[in-house]
């Protein structure tokens, strides 16, 4: 099978397996990584199949909605790979991709590195900022029926990996606990680059939730 094939295979897949999914982890938030992806690996030295399929593969059974278990995302993709007869060094390669790109709290130190990590990383990190960044924060904690903000609830800082899984702070507090933490954790140039812009907006929107909050605007 022609990577070209395996890639179209791969699509189709990833859409049936998330077609229920909550609107910001859906075959929609896979598309814009995918095209993140394709952009930051222009300026790259890597495998771009790999780079494809990790892009296309990283969320097709996120641990958040399969009782926190972060075996389930890297056996679906493993055994959708051998089925199609994908070669071992790419099955582990992706694999590794999919167990070490979620941000964790921040202070999960990755055991595998690779440039093509870098790059699915930072295409899934980029769909976390933004006004995209922000349309998905506010949907998962509707999803979640958590509340838009709490003044008395401080975010909470430097968590661990089970505290940020187990996390039901506030939707606003989530852009101090992990959104606004990305700019400056970005692994490529361009990455780095488009994240630039893309926090300046949600900076821009908190100054305008706090001012209409307050009544000042």
């Amino acid at each position: 099978m022609s990577n070209a094939a395996l890639v179209h295979h791969t699509m189709h897949f990833v859409k049936e397996q998330l077609k229920d999914a909550e609107g910001g982890h859906d075959w929609f938030h896979i598309q814009r990584v995918y095209n993140n992806a394709l952009n930051i690996a222009q300026g790259e030295d890597c495998n771009l199949l790999v780079v494809q399929l990790g892009a296309l593969l990283h969320d097709v059974a996120d641990s958040k909605f399969h009782g926190g278990d972060e075996t389930v995302g890297p056996k679906v993709a493993r055994n959708f790979l051998e089925s199609h007869n994908v070669d071992e060094e790419t099955i582990v390669h992706v694999v590794a991709i999919i167990e070490n790109i979620s941000f964790k709290g921040g202070n999960f130190e990755k055991k595998f590195t690779s440039i093509e990590l870098d790059i699915v990383q930072d295409a899934d990190r980029l769909d976390a900022l933004g006004a995209i960044g922000i349309a998905r924060t506010f949907n998962y904690g509707g999803f979640k029926n958590r509340p838009l903000y709490d003044p008395d609830i401080a975010p909470v800082l430097n968590m661990d990996k089970e505290q940020y899984k187990t996390s039901v702070s506030p939707t606003l507090n989530h852009f101090y606990e992990k959104l606004l933490l990305l700019k400056d954790r970005m692994n490529t140039a361009t990455g780095r680059k488009i994240a630039e812009g893309r926090h300046a907006y949600m900076e821009s929107f908190l100054a305008q939730f706090y001012a209409e909050w307050e009544g000042s605007l």
